[in-house]
């Protein structure tokens, strides 16, 4: 141990400051990585339709943040096309 500086560690021993930030960006919850989350979409709506768009958002859990924003656009999109069919007096 470095005595002037005693948490440093051994004087001389190279350190990789890179290496030891990219592990700790990878394991930010104490060296483990943590499971994703089960998503809680709430109860169910009472129209089948509704729930199934509702339910592809499920698929967030699992994507990657860059597929976020089509996951989104699809539900969004499936409900609105739900709503104007309401809206015209389709069931």
């Amino acid at each position: 141990m470095n005595e002037e500086y005693p948490d440093q560690g051994v004087e001389g021993q190279s350190q990789d400051l890179d290496a030891e930030r990219a592990r700790a960006a990878a394991t930010p919850y104490g060296g483990e990585l943590r499971p994703a989350a089960e998503p809680v979409l709430g109860p169910p709506t009472g129209d089948d339709r509704v729930d199934a768009a509702v339910a592809g958002l499920n698929r967030l859990a699992g994507a990657p943040a860059e597929e976020h924003v089509a996951v989104l656009e699809e539900v969004h999109g499936r409900l609105r096309d739900i709503l104007g069919e309401v809206n015209e007096g389709t069931p």
